[in-house]
């Protein structure tokens, strides 16, 4: 249970980046979060009030179904857990995921895509849903984000 995960979740590639590029500067195992049925374009129009995602993310207590449930989360003693933020909050997929494993005795990292938005509602959100853990304040930063920038932050943990 020594080694560390980067889990992620993204719906437009920006996200993705900036995991891969943390999972490089951790020495990390990378593990891509999907829902089981993927976001198209139109899901994603925060401005249009009846898309997927402004409907989901109305609801607290929607849990979107996780594509698979094989995520590396026993091996893991660190987890960063990656995802845009939705309405000032992590998306509703990320509550699905922290349903789904057993965090306890598990430190959780929260970072986070945003044009300028922080975690809000969401750091308390994810402190609940993973039970048992340790969850860290979480951190924004670009997609673009170097190895060089990500490796000091994991410094200061």
């Amino acid at each position: 249970m020594n080694t560390t995960l980067v889990a992620y979740f993204s719906a437009g590639g920006s996200t993705a980046r900036l995991a891969e590029t943390l999972a490089a500067a951790a020495g990390a195992a990378l593990y891509e979060i999907r829902p089981a049925v993927p976001y198209e374009r139109r899901d994603l129009n925060w401005m249009d009030k009846k898309s997927r995602t402004t409907l989901e993310m109305q609801d607290k207590s929607c849990r979107p179904t996780l594509a698979d449930r094989g995520a590396p989360v026993a091996e893991a003693g660190t987890i960063f857990l990656g995802f845009p933020i939705w309405w000032y909050r992590e998306p509703s997929i990320i509550d699905s995921f922290l349903e789904a494993y057993d965090f306890s005795g598990k430190t959780v990292i929260p970072f986070f895509t945003s044009g300028g938005s922080q975690l809000g509602e969401g750091q308390e959100r994810i402190a609940a849903l993973a039970g048992g853990a340790k969850v860290l304040v979480g951190r924004r930063f670009t997609p673009r984000a170097s190895e060089a920038e990500l490796r000091a932050w994991i410094e200061t943990l």
